[in-house]
């Protein structure tokens, strides 16, 4: 067996066995040569593996950080308000509704969902806090004349029960996008992530039965928290 793959399943180990436990920094890969007695290549190609299994994340200028493996699933195809995730998987979660006023549609969300420029719309932001960290930031925009009223109190349990339960509506689908990328100044603040720090961020135009599009949404995630499921059935073109 090569030395490098030695090397990985040691601290692959170590790692399961909360040696080295979640959000804490692996020994620097100078540390690392004096410990396996290795060239600097060696180290790297074990810290690559251990990059690539999802049993780290390196962070420039601070080292190797060991990722939570008890990451929650996040369906991508599926239309599930957060709150039934929280449900199924038993997540210890907390919303804070850090904003929730009228505004109106913006030329660019205009674009995107094909709302007249101008119309009034709802503005939700949500902050959703496992053990006192925000591992998910919720931005929301709902059409005022599907949904006229949105008490704060709905907008802290779920939006969703809300709409279908209380307003009777009719939620058919979604379009998504999925994307990676570079966390800009508010999601930061708003997340308290360091800078250059990546996200996943969702994207979704959610349609009623009627086929009125009157939710966009993108649900911003911390990387290492969850991972992206779908069940896929081959289908031959």
């Amino acid at each position: 067996m090569n030395k490098f793959n030695e090397i990985f399943l040691d601290l692959e180990k170590k790692i399961l066995a909360n040696e080295y436990p979640p959000h804490t920094l692996l020994p620097s890969e100078n540390q690392l040569i004096k410990i396996y007695g290795v060239s600097r290549e060696t180290i790297r190609k074990a810290l690559n593996l251990l990059t690539n299994a999802g049993y780290i994340q390196k962070k420039q200028g601070k080292g190797s950080i060991v990722l939570d493996l008890n990451r929650f699933d996040f369906p991508i195809s599926g239309l599930t308000s957060y709150k039934e995730l929280q449900k199924t998987q038993a997540i210890p979660s907390q919303t804070i509704v850090h904003t929730l006023e009228e505004t109106t549609v913006p030329q660019k969300l205009s674009e995107l969902t094909g709302w007249p420029a101008g119309e009034a719309v709802w503005q939700l932001i949500r902050q959703r806090k496992i053990d006192g960290e925000v591992v998910i930031l919720d931005k929301d925009y709902l059409l005022k004349s599907v949904i006229p009223e949105l008490p704060k109190e709905r907008a802290e349990d779920s939006i969703y029960d809300y709409f279908e339960n209380d307003l009777k509506l009719e939620i058919a689908y979604a379009q998504k996008e999925i994307t990676v990328e570079s966390a800009n100044k508010e999601v930061r603040e708003l997340m308290e992530l360091p800078e250059e720090e990546h996200v996943v961020v969702v994207r979704s135009l959610v349609y009623l039965e009627d086929t009125r599009c009157f939710e966009y949404t993108e649900s911003i995630h911390q990387l290492d928290k969850f991972r992206f499921v779908e069940f896929a059935r081959r289908r031959k073109a």
